[in-house]
């Protein structure tokens, strides 16, 4: 999930969950499931460390997490990466006649620096992600979408970041993301659209290499060195200054959602005061039921008048429109819309090789 967690895009409201997915599982598999989405050791031999707090062999803790990615717990091991720090990102949405849907989404989803793509409830009825090196090269491929779809084009690029982690406990029986913590911390995080990472030789090859997750043995970053060709210390200090610097968001366990039973989400935007978009960001931010709140754009000339996003994940579809209630009731009181995700049209990981060839 990649470009999933830095844009504010989930999976498909319609998927099905497995029925039991706690089956056969114990408590170790538990801890490494809710305790391991983040903080993973960046150290050469990091399931050792993992075992050595669990109270197993590092064999049985690699074996663990191999078992629990290959039956779909986990999406993957590894990094999530921050791809609007790296390079240039923005949601972008059209409204595509019914009758050539289809034939729309196969034009946008085409292009390579388009990592999500989702049908949501709503007159812009597709909402896709594009992540590019550049903003020049961003703007180049809206610009042809726009022209080959027929299309009129929305382009709403992530302006402040005031929370997006998409890091929640699972092992419970919560109805919506959180319900059992108090609090998160949030802030207010401005992104540039001309962002492009400072980035070493060694930064581009780790990220090109990294961007699907790390192998799945004893040694993964001593793996990840030899793919490189570079010395192990280098890639572990080159890992720590890459999650320093916010190109890295974490490092751990991926959790599939949807499988451990989170399959609805919505995202919901709000016109809020332009002089309390700061105030009210970083507070609903802190609300724990918030997956994700940013500041996009407001686009009047396209009668788009909404600059504030949340999205709220839950178990149930009632349970979180109960938290958009509240959120609407207790802390945004002001005209909002609530566009809930129906199909996945494509998702995948932002493509680093673009975002770090140019």
């Amino acid at each position: 999930m990649s470009g999933a967690e830095g844009d504010g895009a989930d999976a498909d409201a319609n998927t099905s969950p497995v029925d039991d997915w706690r089956a056969g599982l114990d408590d170790v598999d538990a801890r490494l499931i809710d305790d391991y989405q983040s903080g993973f050791p960046v150290e050469e031999r990091p399931f050792r460390a993992v075992a050595a707090d669990l109270g197993i062999g590092e064999d049985e803790a690699l074996e663990r997490v191999t078992r629990l990615r290959d039956r779909g717990v986990f999406r993957r091991f590894g990094a999530v990466l921050n791809p609007p720090v790296v390079g240039s990102s923005t949601l972008a949405a059209v409204s595509a006649p019914e009758g050539r849907f289809e034939e729309v989404a196969e034009v946008i989803n085409g292009y390579r620096q388009v990592n999500h793509n989702y049908r949501r409830d709503h007159e812009w009825n597709q909402w896709f992600v594009v992540t590019a090196a550049s903003r020049e090269t961003r703007d180049r491929i809206l610009a042809e979408i726009e022209e080959r779809t027929g299309c009129e084009v929305l382009n709403l690029p992530m302006l402040t970041d005031y929370y997006i982690d998409l890091e929640f406990p699972v092992w419970n029986d919560d109805a919506f993301a959180r319900e059992s913590l108090e609090s998160t911390d949030a802030g207010a995080t401005r992104i540039s659209e001309n962002a492009t990472g400072d980035l070493s030789e060694l930064d581009r090859a780790l990220l090109v290499e990294i961007q699907d997750g790390f192998p799945l043995s004893a040694t993964p970053y001593r793996d990840v060195a030899e793919a490189v060709d570079a010395d192990v210390s280098d890639v572990l200090a080159a890992i720590e200054r890459l999650l320093a610097d916010g190109c890295i968001k974490r490092i751990g366990c991926v959790v599939n959602h949807i499988v451990t039973g989170f399959r609805n989400n919505c995202m919901v935007v709000w016109n809020v005061p332009g002089d309390r978009l700061d105030e009210l960001g970083e507070s609903v931010g802190e609300l724990p039921y918030v997956t994700l709140c940013y500041h996009r754009p407001r686009r009047p000339e396209q009668d788009w008048g909404y600059n504030l996003f949340t999205m709220v994940h839950g178990r149930e579809a009632d349970a979180v429109d109960a938290k958009i209630d509240e959120l609407a009731t207790e802390h945004l009181p002001f005209d909002h819309e609530r566009l809930y995700s129906t199909a996945t049209l494509k998702q995948t990981g932002a493509q680093y090789e673009e975002l770090v060839g140019e």
